[in-house]
């Protein structure tokens, strides 16, 4: 089950793109951060989502918001997708799943009838203290950003 609004974040410490370890609570922003699970590096639906967040990146800084994308794979897919993307802002590389299931990402999936476990593609906002303020559960990435700096900007944190 996914984290709801008025939970707290977990205090986990994982490595970013260039294999320096982070705090979550350290990455909140002067009000807060947009926290992105994603399933992927370098797949179609993965890299617009990442390009899209980018294109917005000033704005949500703007807003006082830091953006983090969070997925499975190692740093060094990270740092390769990052470079290769233009990417700015902190991927976390939760290989161990420690993150995504304090999240409550890591879910069930179907996919032409087969069932696996796998991360359910959801953003959460959360507010400087580290409270999730909003969740878009089960994203679909055409427009997503967007929508979430509208969420930022209409004062939802």
């Amino acid at each position: 089950m996914l984290l709801d609004v008025g939970s707290t974040i977990p205090d986990l410490t994982l490595p970013d793109q260039t294999g320096e370890q982070k705090r979550l609570l350290d990455l909140l922003g002067e009000k807060g951060a947009v926290f992105y699970f994603y399933p992927k590096d370098s797949t179609p639906g993965c890299t617009t989502e990442g390009r899209d967040f980018q294109s917005l990146l000033n704005d949500f800084n703007k807003e006082g918001f830091t953006v983090i994308g969070i997925s499975k794979d190692s740093v060094k897919r990270h740092a390769n997708f990052c470079e290769k993307q233009g990417f700015s802002f902190s991927l976390i590389s939760d290989t161990d799943g420690e993150m995504c299931e304090a999240f409550g990402v890591w879910q069930e999936k179907k996919n032409y009838g087969k069932t696996y476990m796998g991360i359910v593609r959801s953003t959460f906002i959360v507010n400087a203290q580290g409270t999730v303020c909003h969740v878009f559960a089960k994203v679909r990435v055409k427009e997503h950003a967007q929508k979430v700096l509208e969420n930022i900007r209409s004062g939802i944190c």
